[in-house]
């Protein structure tokens, strides 16, 4: 079980660092990259100047009507800029305790000459050789070369559970910072100080680092259209106003400070200001769950996906075949397949073998035998023969694969018979592995070997056909033990004897058809394809290969993690599309409020579209502007936790979206406005 804890969504020493960022944010630099909160800025300052001058100059606007303006406006900034700085103080948060995990130790380094020698960790540096013993921490990112041991991660991921890492396969990475807990481990060094695994995590969880992805892109060019539009729009209203009074002869203009008023009450100033905050927060939870991403374009995509590859060993079955059956050859009782089956398995220490002593147990009562006491000689399974077993009291027990066993038997000048034949085709067609046992020159029966397909699997895999997500199974298995999996696990479709030109020709495909195909990996040979994938996760625990190809790396090395990891695309994609929906729904219906108040005095009969009843124009656009800051105060929490993830349709998820955020962003602002016109009003306030 994991040990990570998900940290609250308002952590106090977040809260205060995220208080003096607001205003470290009001910079100038910083605003211009949002012109949304830059409009806002410049207004600020305006109204800022508009109510000193009414402070010193009489007969102009009332200084407190002008300064309560200047005043909100402020307060607008300050709230979004709060947003963005709680999203980044979460991922900074991240990132201190990451560097506390950092530590300097002494490395046993092999000089060329095989003298060991000490030195610290940061005289280390790439293609260095050192030795890691039992209760020492590894000094620096590197691949076994030799030896296997139990390493301790969870330092890194939060896992307590110890992991096998060993030279010569898929599970050679090691991580600096981690801990061996058994035996030792060579290993050679893959990167140099200050370039580590751990330093480059650093460095991407810190929301400041964070690149902009090109949906958020686009956006921010959609608001700041929206804005430029409006903008010119209130540009032109005074001198319009003005002439209307001199040619009707009567009324009072639009003053400069409700203009502002109104062009910030117009411009999308809700997502404007959360905007920032809603990508840096998807970084966020993509780290709870224990993922780095190497490029928010690839948390972007995450939402986007619509191919998922997943290897079926480890993802979609549980990774280890088990016994699930003993089918006797005739004349041949179960119980005596299975007495023979357990004995040959003894001193098997493979899940497989494990699970043929525990299938004779619980189905035929034969309990585990002593091993020192039957006093047996045990023959080892080798790659040559393929086949293990044991010799005792005369008794010659073997099992192994069917070719192998059918040559065996006929050595031995015995006859295979044809039913045990058709009983492994019927095995081999079902997508088992069949194992035949042997004792002397005749065969006893078939054990039916099962890849026990995942609990709740199908079901997930159901979720994603209902996102429009299409499932393809990726295995080294036959085409016709794989179309068996496939069926039992409910994928859409299956690569089969899958090499790595053929994972790559695959991913090409579908992407040359315009789709967007996610995989995960961990080995050397799933390098091109995870470089081809537009989001590549790749394990922790698997090769240096694997993990510079990939653009994200799992912690946990947890394959299904892939599912996690476009659930969270989605929600980012989701939140921001809800509150893009709110902000435009918001401003439509603050447009019932404050263009009656600010056009009034010019022209009376627009007094009819106050629906609101707000007391007075003055109290009218002083609510419209308060509500438009408290809103992203509200939304904050939404923002950093994000949307509610739901496994449906984009027709569906786009009704969702219009009849709660479109809705709901419509009818709110009337609610809000009136309550603070209403307090306003008690108050003697406007």
């Amino acid at each position: 079980m994991s040990t990570r804890t998900v940290r609250p969504l308002f952590d106090w020493p977040i809260v205060k660092q995220a208080i003096w960022g607001a205003f470290y944010k009001l910079d100038p630099r910083h605003q211009l990259r949002n012109p949304v909160m830059f409009t806002v800025l410049i207004g600020s300052i305006f109204t800022t100047i508009l109510a000193l001058r009414a402070t010193t100059t009489p007969g102009t606007e009332s200084a407190a009507f002008v300064g309560g303006i200047a005043a909100w406006l402020w307060f607008t900034l300050l709230f979004a800029n709060f947003a963005e700085a709680m999203a980044e103080g979460r991922g900074k948060a991240q990132a201190d305790a990451l560097r506390k995990s950092r530590q300097e130790v002494m490395a046993c380094r092999l000089t060329s000459n095989n003298v060991r020698e000490s030195v610290p960790s940061s005289q280390l540096k790439k293609g260095d050789i050192v030795i890691v013993k039992a209760g020492d921490l590894v000094p620096i990112d590197g691949e076994v070369i030799d030896g296997v041991a139990s390493v301790d991660e969870s330092a890194i991921t939060g896992e307590s559970a110890p992991v096998i890492r060993e030279s010569g396969g898929d599970r050679s990475a090691v991580t600096g910072g981690t801990r061996v807990i058994s035996d030792s481990l060579t290993i050679k060094a893959t990167s140099s100080p200050g370039e580590s695994f751990l330093d480059r995590m650093i460095s991407m969880v810190e929301g400041a680092k964070r690149q902009k992805t090109p949906n958020e892109i686009a956006l921010d060019i959609l608001l700041a259209a929206m804005t430029i539009v409006f903008l010119l729009a209130c540009a032109t209203l005074v001198p319009i106003s003005e002439y209307s009074v001199v040619l009707a002869g009567k009324g009072t203009p639009i003053t400069l400070a409700v203009v502002v008023a109104l062009l910030v009450c117009l411009i999308p100033t809700t997502i404007g200001g959360l905007l920032s905050a809603i990508g840096i927060a998807g970084m966020d939870r993509m780290i709870q769950a224990n993922v780095i991403a190497t490029s928010g374009r690839a948390v972007e995509a995450a939402g986007d996906i619509d191919v998922l590859l997943l290897d079926k060993t480890g993802t979609i079955t549980l990774g280890n075949r088990q016994a699930v059956e003993f089918i006797p050859a005739d004349g041949v009782t179960a119980e005596q397949l299975a007495d023979a089956a357990q004995l040959s398995s003894l001193s098997d220490e493979t899940p497989e073998g494990r699970s043929i002593v525990i299938l004779a147990k619980t189905k035929y009562g034969l309990r585990g035998r002593n091993v020192e006491e039957l006093r047996a000689k045990f023959i080892e399974f080798s790659a040559r023969t393929r086949m293990s077993g044991v010799d005792l009291d005369g008794r010659q027990i073997r099992k192994g694969a069917v070719d192998a066993m059918e040559n065996y038997v006929r050595e031995q000048n015995g006859d295979f018979p044809r039913s045990l034949k058709d009983q492994v085709s019927r095995i081999a067609n079902l997508g088992g592995t069949p194992l035949v046992v042997a004792e002397g020159k005749r065969a006893l029966g078939v054990i039916y070997l099962k890849d026990i397909v995942k609990g709740g699997i199908r079901e997930r895999f159901a979720q994603l056909r209902q996102m429009g997500i299409k499932t393809v199974m990726i295995t080294g298995d036959n085409p016709l033990t794989a179309a068996a999996i496939a069926a039992e696990a409910g994928v859409d479709d299956f690569l089969a004897e899958a090499t790595p030109e053929a994972k790559l020709a695959l991913i090409r495909e579908y992407q040359a058809g315009g789709r967007l195909v996610a995989m995960t990996g961990d080995g050397t040979n799933d390098s091109p394809a995870l470089a081809q994938a537009d989001v590549a996760v790749a394990m922790n625990s698997g090769t240096q290969a694997a993990k510079e190809a990939g653009n994200m790396v799992d912690l946990d090395s947890n394959p299904t993690k892939l599912i996690e990891i476009v659930e969270i695309g989605k929600q980012l994609l989701m939140t921001r599309g809800a509150l893009t929906t709110f902000s435009i729904a918001n401003d439509v219906s603050k447009y019932f409020a404050i263009i009656p108040a600010a056009f009034v005095g010019t022209y009376p009969e627009l007094n009819r579209l106050n629906v609101m009843a707000l007391a007075t124009p003055s109290s009218a656009i002083l609510s419209a502007v308060i509500f438009n800051a408290l809103v992203i105060v509200f939304l904050i929490p939404l923002a950093l936790r994000g949307v509610r993830y739901q496994s449906v349709g984009a027709a569906t998820l786009l009704r969702n979206n219009l009849v709660v955020y479109g809705l709901g962003g419509f009818v709110v602002p009337f609610v809000g406005i009136k309550i603070i016109d209403l307090i306003l009003v008690a108050l003697h306030l406007a």
